[in-house]
């Protein structure tokens, strides 16, 4: 067994090590991670724990598609991850798995240039975004909706997502220009170039309940801070 922290300083429970291990945290309608090598998703594991979601967290080489979806999610994330989405394992496979069978998907970070790129945008260097904070700007749809804006939101970045295809919606930008956030016209597929996850960013378990709402997953109140 192994421990992974979390950036932030939240150690998430053991992970078994093994092809078809798969890590279960917390109860009721699941929500199945997929992690591609990163500290900040055992973050999410927590923020989802926290909104009352059953977490189940398999990494990027651990699964396929088809037995993604027949796991018994209700919806599906996948992670930050320090490399591009053609090194993420089934990342950009899942992508089209889901957006063939119209499940719920969210997209952080390496998994929102995953999801641009399979709908056809292309990711390009952009400048160097590592812990650096910026006003979010956004529509008020989708995993915005209910929030302020702007907004500020962490980006530990270098790649960002342009040509943006017809079927995916920007909603969300930085001050510099760059796409922080778009959602499929038809499909329930949301995405974020930020962190909603890292404690400098804004509305964060928000963004997250708004994403377990759109899945039909039930979401725990939080106490007032």
């Amino acid at each position: 067994m192994a421990n992974a922290r979390a950036a932030g300083g939240f150690t998430a429970p053991p992970i078994p090590i093994g092809p078809a291990a798969l890590a279960h945290y917390s109860a009721g309608p699941m929500i199945l991670v997929i992690d591609n090598y990163d500290s900040f998703t055992w973050n999410l594991v927590h923020y989802l724990m926290e909104l009352g979601a059953e977490v189940e967290v398999v990494r990027n080489d651990a699964i396929s598609p088809g037995q993604a979806l027949s796991s018994g999610a209700s919806a599906f994330l996948l992670s930050p991850g320090p490399c591009t989405p053609n090194e993420a394992g089934v990342s950009l496979d899942l992508v089209a798995a889901c957006a063939d069978a119209g499940a719920p998907l969210l997209g952080v970070c390496l998994g929102h240039q995953a999801i641009g790129q399979h709908f056809g945008g292309h990711v390009v260097r952009g400048g160097l975004m590592h812990g650096k904070t910026s006003p979010v700007t956004h529509d008020g749809t989708g995993l915005f909706e209910g929030l302020p804006s702007p907004f500020t939101a962490t980006r530990y970045h270098s790649l960002i997502v342009e040509d943006i295809p017809e079927c995916l919606i920007v909603n969300a930008t930085s001050d510099d220009g760059s796409v922080m956030g778009f959602r499929h016209k038809s499909l329930p597929i949301h995405s974020v170039q930020f962190h909603p996850e890292s404690i400098a960013t804004e509305y964060g378990h928000d963004m997250l309940a708004n994403f377990l709402r759109i899945a039909g997953i039930p979401v725990r109140e939080r106490a007032a801070a």
